[in-house]
């Protein structure tokens, strides 16, 4: 990117046609924040909406309001809004439940129908990254375990070592597009396409990718997908996560949590489940409408964008904090674990160091908020809708204080959440 200084960084904000859309954010003075990745920033709107559904849609509307205020079809109204982030189309998607629980239906779902498949000579084997989300690991550790049909997990140390793991015992690769610890994307469309060449499943967690980086699930040719909504999609802390379900899936979509919001008839109050036919067997049991409400806040923002924009901005940002970083900050033990290449980042930049809990936590007292992962890596969240190219030069230059100062408690004790 060349050398740059802050006053260059204040032309490029000037210059930056998405400048306006961190007005649509409540950002504390003198704050910066770098952990969109994590927990995305309160939209405006979010306050006013909770006091709008709290006081009137439940304090007036009272139990009128699942009519009356469309309670009752906001999951699948919030999906299809949610749908173009991710190269979905309408009725495709569902905001519901959490990440872990929307994972355990789509990989439940995967394992069913590739049972019903192959009946005759099963496959047993769930592949994923040891790296993995450790929910997502998990999640899989213990399906594996009720089935009791002698289903195992085969982990893979790195990205370079799916392709030989995924052979013709695989039932199900699960994997996460964008690596919450390192930043690294994978290549989506390549690795679903070498799962179906062996007959393998794919379940794709977008926890780190939706909102963040551009995605098209339909294009990948990808069969389940499940993320969240409380990082780079804004909705609030614990937001309802969502599932997608490619539409050649849903006829013969079947999962374990078969509850009564995803009955043909949920007001029927029938004895026996019938599956509804479309999207809505993806639900499980009623939703958190105050939550749920929010989370429309955050995905209305992207109304006024598009992912290729955010894109641009996102690398244009990561781009400068490495260079700046590796400029301001020789010498001081830091190690880019992020890849440089753009086809293979996520919208973080992630740094080790010896005492990266310690020299996170000194940023964070100096208003320079990003968070730590084991074993000592930094991690910085760049979220395009309210970040600043003024924010990396002011947060590089505070990071380069405290290492030139050794301004940080090396024998700091972790706190209960890094």
């Amino acid at each position: 990117m060349g050398t740059l200084n802050r006053d260059d960084c204040l032309q490029l904000d000037q210059n930056d046609p998405l400048a306006t859309l961190r007005n649509e954010f409540s950002i504390p003075s003198g704050l910066i924040y770098l952990d969109g990745n994590s927990l995305g920033a309160q939209p405006r709107t979010a306050a006013t909406r909770a006091q709008e559904v709290v006081a009137q849609e439940w304090g007036e509307g009272l139990i009128r309001s699942w009519n009356t205020a469309g309670w009752f079809d906001l999951p699948l109204r919030l999906g299809d809004k949610l749908a173009p982030l991710i190269g979905a189309g309408a009725g495709e998607v569902v905001i519901s439940d959490s990440t872990s629980i929307n994972l355990f239906k789509a990989l439940a779902a995967a394992v069913h129908s590739q049972a019903t498949r192959q009946a005759t000579s099963p496959r047993r084997i769930i592949v994923t990254e040891a790296s993995n989300f450790p929910t997502d690991v998990y999640i899989a550790q213990g399906l594996s375990t009720w089935l009791d049909r002698g289903y195992q997990l085969r982990l893979v140390n790195t990205p370079d070592e799916l392709a030989a793991a995924i052979d013709d015992d695989v039932a199900v690769v699960m994997l996460t597009h964008v690596n919450y610890r390192t930043g690294h994307m994978l290549d989506m469309a390549g690795l679903t396409e070498l799962a179906h060449a062996n007959q393998a499943l794919v379940v794709w967690d977008l926890a780190h990718s939706a909102g963040a980086v551009p995605v098209d699930l339909t294009a990948a040719n990808a069969d389940y997908a499940v993320g969240c909504t409380y990082k780079y999609l804004n909705g609030g802390p614990g937001a309802p996560a969502f599932i997608w379900v490619a539409p050649r899936h849903l006829p013969a979509f079947r999962h374990p949590l078969s509850g009564w919001w995803s009955h043909a008839q949920p007001f029927a109050m029938l004895p026996e489940y019938q599956r509804h036919s479309g999207i809505r067997a993806a639900l499980c049991g009623t939703q958190p409408m105050v939550s749920m409400a929010l989370v429309e806040c955050g995905l209305d923002i992207f109304a006024q964008t598009d992912m290729a924009a955010l894109r641009r901005k996102s690398l244009a940002l990561t781009d400068l904090f490495i260079s700046l970083v590796e400029t301001m900050c020789v010498g001081h033990g830091l190690q880019l674990v992020t890849p440089r290449c753009h086809e293979q980042r996520g919208s973080q930049v992630s740094f080790s160091h010896p005492h990266g809990y310690a020299v996170m936590r000194a940023l964070i007292e100096q208003g320079v908020i990003g968070d730590y992962r084991d074993p000592g890596i930094m991690r910085f969240g760049f979220t395009p809708l309210y970040l600043r190219y003024v924010d990396v030069w002011d947060a590089v230059l505070a990071l380069k204080r405290i290492l030139d100062e050794s301004a940080y408690d090396a024998q700091v004790q972790p706190e209960a959440v890094t």
